[in-house]
């Protein structure tokens, strides 16, 4: 996969990572004048905030909602000027998302639910024979923890008892570590079945609340009706408590409900005090309780039981079906239904008793698949066919909380300037939405006890964005293309422009995967080895620090060349004025930066510094080796490479010593020192960098023991002499050649962590010294890993640390990450968090470890709960070739256009972008290998920066403002407002045509007309006067561009279709004019009528022609030709100048003459319906919808379609395409069980019946639906450019995209690879520990959903394994081989 999924499917919410005991409520200053004031009628305290638990396919993902309280100190002035999204609502100014942990699981998830703190593999004997069920496993959770129910094969019910893990464990001392250590683990199981209980179809399951013992409600229905049959067998459905004790495993029958309408689909627990469940159908809401009953309308369709007395409806009509809810308050449910509406249900109750149900229409937002309550004050709407978000809601009693001045603020900050900054992180047209429509609502009606109306006001706080589900896309250029470009950088020429979303939710996604930076200049600078901007900050204007700091211009850039220095001025434009300033001008130098609150500048070069004052030096230094015995020696060392945190700067040299220049603030003045540590040491630094922990909280402070002394105390003290309070610690973290790793504070250079064999990798890394190796769980399970990777990890002596960088990025809640580049160019990426030891294990384990009389003084200023966890960066490509010199190429940058990270340069330049604590990785080969790189903010680059390619080009450049980073590939949504169905590209001209459907309310009468069949005569006369609108989707081809200028993009023409008419497909075909005996590039579009199944199928064929001027904004679409035919045209192919269709049940080869499409040949060959069509030379691959694929051939002399072969199983086929491998000719299908297969031609061969039947190559369960292949070039490997007569050249990978928004590759291996990689998968499934236990052998297993399938042969090789592996294996993506 080289895309994950990004349609979120299943969302849930509890505590994971925190408990609910660790929220300490936040206290509010009370000032003067509010005392006069009324007090707000609802500043409802912010609860504890649980966490979010969403999945989309395979990927598990855990984040934690931060909140921002509206700031009331002017601390956070740069915070507040700019508005959150939103507004400010409830006293929260914002909330936004933050990634925990993510999990690829060797299986898709079905269903999801979280057991909360109190305080499987296949058990064939369940499936009575049965082979295919209609759904997967379904989770619930008993509101209170004790236990949780699995509903699997249909009618076997699994209850899983709970118990709190590890309270045996935790002594007295449990309430200072961080609330219940334990999470929750499953104690005991067992399983009943609910055959036995006579339910036959049970359709959904919940816990109720209210009750001692655990109560499950299940929905079932006693037996089945049909659709002839509802009018007399309407109320099927029922609903039975059972109450279950998990210590005798019982489950008596407690209450039960019948006569429910048959399509009852959900049910949704009551929280207390009410207790009770609703039961809810397509067109009614039933509430049940052990003692009461009550039932609303929603619609006509509604029928009461015994059909005379009336029922209760709602003010408005709607239905429910495919609605998703979840409750807001006790007594308030939000539904989301299958149009994007939110409808909010109250239940008016009386002590416990409802007397009635109410429902009333909210806001539109995004079409749900899932939503889920976070806490007291959030709710999340995760969705597959567009963005999820994430909102908050408040509810007020009585009048309108918010002053009218106020709730103007409210809606219009949505719509102010920011809002477009806001916008391109997620332009879903969701919040439009939710800005459009009025921003609260009021319950009609007396409400419960008070009397009263209950409003609630909504705001969007974040949104996750999502590119699925992927219906088709095409591959076109790029806008900002560079024709020349050659090799890899030629693949970042194109983009992927995909038809994403649904209805309102449907938009273009442009998908790019490497970065092209938008160029504002370029220069030649050849003999470039590095670049810096730096600023230059007057005393005059210290005064105003602080705030506009972001926004200062860089004063000057220094460009070190091979034997010389250039300074530019940058404040306007970038001016040479090497000659007027006193930098050191006559060699390269090393490094440049601010020291002193930006007051002045540092440079550095091989043999000294100089400190600077804008233009003018105000203090030169030497640099002197350490080792003064080495005299002689001493002439050859020099600064290697630097690190400056304000006010240190660390010197590594080339000799491996270390040296430290400090800063004296008062004075601007330095001070070369050696660290006492170093002196007489003989140890070898390899990589070394200074880590500036800043913040009024500095973030490793609390990692060490006195944790509880250090912050708080010591800030006010600090403040007293007037230095300011943000100044933060400073670390240095040293590697040295052996690969240890140590962090030790400055100036002191006392060791506060250390780690032994840093160079190896290991998944978790903690400090060695307060840990002893004794009897530390993690350190247990490392020792454990090792083992198993013993080999590899001691093959390597000469592997050691090159570079080091760690950083903490911006942010309330940001943990500081670590990087090390390796020696043989792989990258190590660490993100550090707390982990709090109890006091007893720990003593326990230090007097193992050491027993020295020192011990507890020592130890008292390590970083004792410090820990790393290894993050997997799997899209970074390692380098090719490392280069010689160590060039420093991690560059941190804190604001290039809003975003911040990392920039990597080198033979791969990567960025890697920070959003939600999580690292984006984006490639940059636009360029090829680049030298150096510099962030630049001035008047004509607003926050851009400037970086300078191996072929010495120096280019200013701005990342493009339209794209959303926080992706797994760059990617700009454009919003269509209707669904995309399929999108082409028309090469010539640079458009792309793509078929859009809008759903449009017609009157019915006029609906029921287009149902008759003319010829037949009029069936219905008596009917036509039936009032009312139905909802049908209107089909139109738009032909869209992309903006020259960067903008968005505007649609040039537009071609309606018919009423009742479908475009199917759309193609751009090149015909072979046989009357003027030229090629001719025409649009292609086939239709179908869609008129019910009393009329006769029906299409047309349309030709177009389409010109563009360059004057004229439209693009002229002219019809050349258009013809009915009998059979929709779902499929259409250009096949050596001819045209292909697919028509009905049979396939027509046509001829063009300019005016005429003439028959050449047919075959009656797709039994039911063509899906796709795929053309190579003179073959024709046809998928049809239920009878698997087709392999034909087209011969010129005879005019005659062949049918050679096909596949003889019954499949039900979603995309087909060829598999290029040199010369030979695969063809591979993917189909609805989320399959893909690979079958080959092979007349030869005995098993192949003499040629009729095509063979499997080999078979694979992706676990999407794949809905397109894209066949693409591979470019060749070095090996196959060595040998011009190979015949690899010609190899073409398959390019997939699927409906959860993942994008895959299937590409050819050679034998010798392809045995090689497959022995090793073969070990790794049984070495390394899967996710939940899942089995990537089982889950990559042919799922043939109960047909009889022999299974093909085993020639794949999944390269979706544990990302932690070596960098080198991962380079491949999911691979077959063609052998």
């Amino acid at each position: 996969m080289m895309h994950w999924a990004t349609g979120i499917e299943h969302c849930a919410s509890g505590f994971i990572t925190h408990s609910a005991a660790d929220f300490t409520p936040r206290i509010l200053p009370v000032t003067a004048d509010d005392l006069d004031s009324d007090w707000p009628a609802s500043t409802k305290p912010i609860g504890p905030v649980p966490n979010l638990v969403t999945a989309a396919a395979n990927v598990l993902e855990v984040y934690t909602v931060r909140i921002q309280e509206e700031s009331s100190s002017s601390m956070d002035s740069k915070a507040a000027a700019e508005p959150k999204r939103g507004g400010v609502l409830a006293g929260v100014a914002g909330a936004s998302l933050e990634l925990v942990c993510h999990y690829r699981l060797h299986g898709n998830v079905e269903s999801l639910g979280v057991l909360p703190n109190g305080g499987a593999d296949d058990w064939l004997h369940l499936k009575r024979g049965r082979e295919c069920f209609p759904r997967g496993p379904l989770v619930k959770v008993d509101p209170l923890g004790r236990c949780a129910a699995v509903l699997v094969y249909g009618l076997q019910m699994i209850v899983l008892k709970a118990a709190e893990a590890s309270s045996g464990l935790v002594g007295e001392d449990s309430a200072f570590s961080s609330g219940p250590t334990g999470a929750s683990r499953i104690e005991s199981s067992y399983i009943f079945g609910l055959r036995d209980l006579d339910m036959k179809h049970v359709k959904d399951f919940i816990f109720i609340h209210g009750y001692i013992e655990p109560v499950v409600v299940i929905l079932h229905e006693q037996e089945l009706t049909w659709a002839g049959r509802v009018s007399w067998k309407q109320h099927t459905c029922m609903i039975s408590a059972l109450s279950i004790s998990t210590t005798l495993k019982q489950h008596p029958l407690i209450w039960s409900a019948t006569n429910l309408p048959h399509d009852a689909y959900k049910l949704l627990a009551v929280p207390s005090p009410i207790g009770g469940v609703l039961v809810i159908g397509a067109n009614t809401i039933h509430y049940h309780s052990q003692s009461a009953s009550c039932v609303l309308a929603l619609n006509n369709f509604a029928v009461p039981v015994d059909g005379s007395q009336e029922m209760p409806r709602s003010g408005f009509t709607t239905e429910l079906d495919a609605a998703n809810a979840t409750w807001l308050t006790n007594d308030v449910a939000v539904f989301s239904s299958k149009s994007g509406e939110l409808l909010l249900l109250s239940l008016i109750y009386d002590g416990r008793i409802v007397q009635r149900l109410e429902l009333s229409k909210s806001r539109a937002s995004v079409l749900t698949s899932d939503i889920t309550t976070i806490g007291n004050s959030l709710f999340f709407l995760g969705s597959r066919l567009g963005d999820s978000l994430l909102v908050q809601y408040n509810s007020g009693v009585g009048a309108p909380t918010l002053t009218p001045g106020v709730k103007e603020e409210v809606g219009d900050i949505e719509s102010d300037a920011p809002l477009t900054k806001r916008l391109r992180r997620s332009s879903s047209d969701a919040l439009q939405d939710l800005v459009g429509e009025e921003l609260s609502f009021y319950g009609t009606g007396p409400n419960n006890a008070q009397l009263a109306q209950k409003a609630f006001t909504f705001a969007v706080r974040d949104s996750l964005l999502n590119v699925g589900p992927l219906k088709d896309f095409s591959y076109g250029l790029r806008i900002n293309a560079d024709p020349n470009a050659t090799g890899i950088a030629k693949q970042s020429n194109y983009e992927l422009v995909c038809c994403s979303g649904h209805g309102k939710n449907g938009a273009l996604s442009v998908l790019q995967q490497s970065i092209r930076p938008d160029t504002i200049t370029q220069e030649s600078l050849p003999g470039c080895k590095g670049i810096w901007t730096v600023y230059h900050k007057n005393l005059r204007s210290d005064s105003s620090k602080g705030a506009a700091d972001e926004d200062e211009y860089h004063a000057y850039l220094i460009i070190s060349l091979e034997n010389r220095t250039m300074v530019l001025q940058t404040a306007n434009n970038l001016e040479e004025v090497t000659e007027n300033v006193d930098y050191y001008v006559q060699g390269s130098t090393i490094a440049a930066g601010n020291l002193f609150g930006r007051r002045r500048v540092i440079q550095i070069f091989a043999r000294g510094a100089r400190i600077l004052d804008g233009a003018f030096m105000t203090q030169e230094l030497s640099f002197k080796s350490s080792n003064s015995e080495a005299g002689a020696a001493s002439e050859g060392t020099v600064v290697s490479s630097v690190s400056i945190a304000d006010p240190y700067v660390l010197l590594r040299m080339t000799d491996g010593s270390i040296q430290l220049l400090v800063g004296d603030p008062s004075t601007c003045s330095v001070s070369v020192t050696t660290p006492p540590v170093f002196e007489s040491s003989d140890k070898v630094v390899s990589a070394c960098t200074l880590y500036h922990d800043k913040g009024p909280e500095p973030w490793l402070r609390k990692t060490s023991t006195d944790a509880w002394l250090s912050t708080g105390i010591g800030e006010a003290i600090d403040g007293a002499d007037g230095t300011t309070q943000d100044q933060g610690d400073v670390y240095c973290v040293l590697c040295y050649e052996n690969g240890n790793l140590e962090i030790c504070d400055v100036p002191n250079f006392s060791s506060v962590f250390s780690v032994d064999k840093f160079v190896s990798g290991k998944n978790h890394i903690l400090d060695t010294f307060s840990h002893g190796p004794a009897n530390d769980p993690v350190k247990l399970m490392n020792k454990h890993s090792e083992d198993v990777g013993h080999g590899r990890k001691e093959i390597p002596h000469n592997m050691k640390v090159v570079e080091l960088s760690m950083q903490r990025w911006e942010g309330e809640h940001s943990r500081p990450f670590l990087f090390g580049i390796l020696s043989d160019g792989s990258i190590l990426c660490y993100h550090a968090y707390i982990f709090e030891v109890s006091e007893n294990a720990s003593k326990a384990e230090g007097v193992s470890s050491q027993s020295s009389i020192n011990l507890s003084s020592i130890s008292a200023s390590r970083l004792k709960n410090l820990r790393f966890v290894r993050v997997a960066l799997e899209t970074y490509a390692r380098e090719e070739t490392p280069s010689g010199i160590s060039s420093q190429r991690i560059t941190i940058f804190k604001n290039v256009g809003g975003l911040q990270g990392l920039f990597l340069s080198g033979s791969r330049p990567v960025w890697f972008m920070m959003f939600r604590e999580r690292l984006r990785i984006h490639p940059q080969v636009c360029d090829g290998p680049i030298v150096a790189f510099t962030v630049l903010h001035n008047v004509n680059c607003n926050h851009g920066f400037i970086y300078i390619t191996s072929e010495g080009a120096l280019k200013i450049c701005q990342l493009s403002a339209l794209s959303s980073y926080d992706n797994h590939w760059p990617v700009q949504k454009i919003a269509l407002k209707g669904t995309p169905h399929q999108v082409t590209y028309f090469a010539e001209k640079n458009l792309y045509p793509l078929i859009v459907s809008v759903p449009v309310l017609k009157p019915l009468n006029q609906v029921l007309s287009s149902l008759i069949d003319q010829e037949v005569g009029n069936q219905f006369e008596h009917d036509m006067s039936m009032e009312g609108t139905y909802l049908v989707e209107e089909f139109e081809v738009r032909i869209m561009e992309p903006e020259r200028s960067t903008g968005p993009w505007q649609t040039r023409a537009t071609i309606p279709m018919q009423s009742s008419e479908n475009a199917l497909t759309v193609r751009v075909v090149t015909l072979f004019n046989t009357t003027t005996q030229r090629n001719e590039t025409l649009l292609a579009i086939g239709t179908a009528y869609v008129q019910g199944e009393d009329v006769a199928a029906r299409g047309r064929v349309l030709l177009y022609s389409v010109e563009k001027n360059s004057d004229n904004v439209q693009a002229q679409v002219s019809e050349v030709y258009s013809k009915e035919l009998k059979g929709a045209i779902s499929a259409l192919a250009s096949l050596q100048g001819h045209l292909l269709l697919a028509s009905g049940p049979k396939i027509i080869l046509h001829k063009w003459t300019g005016s005429e499409l003439n028959g050449v040949a047919f075959y009656d060959v797709p039994p039911l319906y063509v899906v796709s069509l795929n053309i190579v030379k003179n073959f024709i691959l046809l998928g049809d919808i239920h009878k698997s694929i087709y392999f034909l051939s087209w011969k010129e002399q005879g005019s005659q379609l062949n049918l050679l072969a096909k596949d003889f199983g019954s499949l039900d086929c979603l995309a087909t395409e060829f598999l290029i491998d040199g010369s030979t000719l695969s063809l591979i299908v993917s189909d609805d069980q989320k399959n893909v297969q690979i079958f080959y031609y092979a007349p030869k061969m005995s098993e192949s019946w003499k040629g009729q039947k095509l063979l499997s190559r080999a078979e694979f369960h992706v676990g999407a639906h794949i809905t397109k292949f894209l066949r693409l070039q591979l470019l060749p490997t070095s090996a196959d450019r060595t040998n011009p007569g190979s015949d690899k050249t010609n190899r073409f990978g398959l390019l997939f995209g699927t409906l959860d928004g993942s994008i895959g590759c299937i590409a050819p291996l050679d034998e010798l690879t392809f045995r090689r990689l497959q022995s090793l998968q073969k070990k790794l499934v049984d070495a390394v520990a899967h996710v939940a236990g899942l089995n990537p052998r089982s889950f990559r297993h042919f799922h043939s959903n109960g047909k009889a399938h022999r299974p093909g042969p085993d020639s794949i090789v999944d390269f979706i394994t544990d990302a932690l592996l070596p960098s080198a294996l991962l380079s491949a993506a999911l691979s077959l081989v063609v052998s």
